[in-house]
């Protein structure tokens, strides 16, 4: 088929949006009356196989000619996009992501905060700083009575419905002209879907262009469509409109050849109307009619009627199906539908013939980085209190485990091995930090589907986010719990500190715990699943550990090297600079009790970090925490 015969138009002629509350007349938005159309659509993905380093690379042409949603909502990496999408005969915005609504199959709502919270995140952002606090708020109250969610803006979306509805109005609340939905009715019941068409129906009547597709769709839901456009093997076999479709899938020229004209009505005739009745009862007793039609599997099963015996060989089943579909697309090619639709689509082409407008796609923002900053922020925390279950079995295995340490190193402390103890103490310390970091790339792991939809849709930057998540979620996540911990244990362990050398501690806490976090989220980010990060971090704290240790083992000249490379080793040393310095084990009211020990007693911390051939300055404290933040900078970097 040839290629510049596939041009399609979805276009929305009466109706307004105006009378939405809080109307802006902002110029980047589309105008209300909306012409989508497309031509000669092609999509070519660049596919690479093999191991790293020895890849092969090659193009595979993941559509022929066309390609609905992800294309025409401007999903895909435009680099592989060939043709002409245009908005009223003109080339599609650079920000046309930004400038309609997308409802992705898989709802990224978030579940842990409300309905409302939702609609709030999404108007927030995508809504222009020029609007009020009350013309956002009436807008909202507004999209929530349209799509029934006003009784249940308080309401966590946990069902499945709900999560669809709350996904719809954070785009319709945006009163972008044109809204893309990829099947919304996945996962919902008939009543459910037949909600969900009649909003979307009575939105259309209201001026917005509704493009979605749809799988299987019930009789009584296809009675709903305005337009239908079929697509089998990337050809377009159908356009128009969705009434017409029975009546022009029923012209003798398909029936009468296949079927009817050999006769199963008992006459070697060709009947429109016998076809038409037949195929409108094998439509209401089935929802994939004209799945079946592109496919073939109609034709086939009216044969198999005939003849009495199954299509037993696969391969010629699959032939019969490719030259259907390449009928049906040249049928639809010659016939007056599509001759109307290439006369009204040939004026809005215009220019364009030459080639694809959209290749300087880019996503624009409405709102500042500090406003976008401060709304993660608060929907982070919001999220955070989403799981009060969670936070208190964390909380209590936190104090527990703080009490049992202190406990046992207050039990263990004795005049003879007090130096000792207080390192070990420390090192334990070290190791928490460690082990709770592991788990940290799950931060950005949980948002893997909702990022990359909201940033395409322009709710924030990068780097607003990266920074949001980070303030958001790793401290009340990683940094609270690990200064708890260490505050219950030194209390409990009678570890006595001045002022100074108490916040010193804690600052190193905290550089520790973000340095430690910064690895998984290096790791992690990108990834699926965090099994394998989690395992690769786990062995590097588990060697890293091993190696920064109280120095029992013998670490040969030519691996003294890989301490350098650990994150626990600059920790490590900072805490023990920050413990020892100035400290006195041998006091005068105690040298009895010392001289009866059978151990070498240290008396002085500097003996001690002499022994560990740790720098006494200034300089030798300092000098860890400046490279735990070059590590932690060079990490969030990579991430």
């Amino acid at each position: 088929m040839s290629s510049n015969n596939d041009s399609v138009a979805v276009s929305v002629t009466g109706g307004n949006s105006s009378d939405l509350p809080g109307n802006s007349n902002d110029p980047n938005t589309l105008t209300r009356k909306t012409v989508l159309s497309f031509h000669n659509i092609s999509y070519q993905e660049t596919v690479q196989h093999g191991f790293p380093f020895c890849k092969t690379t090659h193009v595979v042409e993941r559509l022929s000619n066309i390609r609905l949603l992800d294309v025409l909502a401007a999903r895909k990496d435009p680099r592989g996009l060939s043709g002409d999408i245009l908005i009223n005969g003109e080339p599609r915005p650079a920000n046309f992501t930004c400038t309609s609504g997308y409802v992705p199959q898989n709802d990224v709502v978030m579940c842990t905060v409300t309905v409302r919270d939702n609609v709030e995140f999404s108007a927030a952002l995508r809504l222009p700083m020029t609007m009020t606090r009350d013309e956002k708020r009436s807008r909202i109250n507004y999209v929530l009575g349209l799509l029934h969610l006003d009784k249940e803006s308080n309401v966590k979306p946990r069902s499945k419905e709900l999560r669809k509805r709350t996904s719809i109005a954070m785009e319709l609340v945006t009163e972008h002209p044109i809204l893309f939905l990829d099947d919304p009715t996945t996962g919902l019941d008939l009543r459910t879907t037949a909600d969900v068409i009649l909003i979307l129906k009575k939105m259309s009547k209201r001026g917005r262009t509704i493009i979605f597709s749809i799988n299987q769709p019930h009789y009584s839901i296809f009675k709903l469509f305005d337009n239908l456009t079929l697509v089998a093997s990337g050809k377009v076999m159908f356009h128009g409109p969705a009434q017409e479709a029975l009546r022009y899938f029923s012209m003798a020229t398909f029936c009468c050849e296949n079927s009817f004209s050999h006769g199963i009505w008992g006459e070697n005739r060709c009947s429109q109307e016998c076809c038409l009745a037949l195929m409108q009862t094998y439509y209401l007793h089935s929802e994939v009619f004209f799945m079946n039609i592109i496919a073939g599997g109609f034709f086939a099963l009216l044969d198999t009627e005939e003849d009495g015996h199954e299509a037993n060989e696969h391969n010629k089943l699959s032939e019969r199906q490719q030259q259907l579909t390449e009928k049906l697309a040249n049928k639809y090619i010659q016939s007056s539908i599509y001759n109307e639709m290439r006369t009204e689509l040939d004026p809005l082409l215009g220019e364009q013939k030459t080639g694809r407008s959209s290749a300087l796609e880019k996503i624009t923002f409405v709102t500042p980085f500090w406003y976008q900053l401060w709304w993660i922020i608060c929907r982070s925390f919001k999220n955070f209190k989403g799981f009060p279950r969670i936070t208190v079995i964390w909380a209590i295995i936190t104090v527990l485990l703080a009490v049992i340490v202190g406990t046992t190193f207050r039990v263990l402390r004795n005049d003879c091995t007090e130096v000792q103890t207080r390192a070990s103490l420390i090192f334990s310390i070290t190791i928490l930090q460690c082990v709770i970091s592991v788990t940290a790339g799950e931060v950005l792991v949980i948002d893997r589907d909702r990022f990359p939809h909201e940033h395409t849709s322009g709710y924030y930057r990068v780097s607003s986010y990266f920074l949001g998540k980070l303030l958001g979620d790793l401290v009340p996540r990683r940094l609270l719990p690990s200064i708890i911990f260490t505050i219950i244990v030194f209390s409990i362990a009678g570890v006595n500190t001045d002022v100074k050398g108490f916040f010193t501690m804690i600052f190193t806490i905290m550089m520790l715990a973000s340095s430690a976090s910064s690895l998984p989220l290096s790791i992690g980010a990108g990834q699926i699943a965090m099994a394998v990060p989690a395992v690769i971090v786990t062995i590097y704290f588990v060697f890293m550990l091993f190696i920064s240790g109280l120095y029992s083992i013998n670490i040969t000249q030519g691996l003294s090297w890989i301490k350098y490379l650990s994150i626990p080793h600059y920790g490590f040393t900072a805490l023990l600079h920050n413990e020892f310095l100035g400290q006195n084990f041998c006091p005068e009211n105690k040298t009895a009790e010392i001289s009866r020990c059978h151990n070498y007693v240290i008396c002085t911390g500097e003996e001690f970090l002499a022994i560990q051939d740790i720098d006494f300055s200034s300089w030798g404290f300092w000098e860890n925490h400046v490279a735990l933040a070059c590590i932690m900078i060079i990490l969030l970097s990579i991430t």
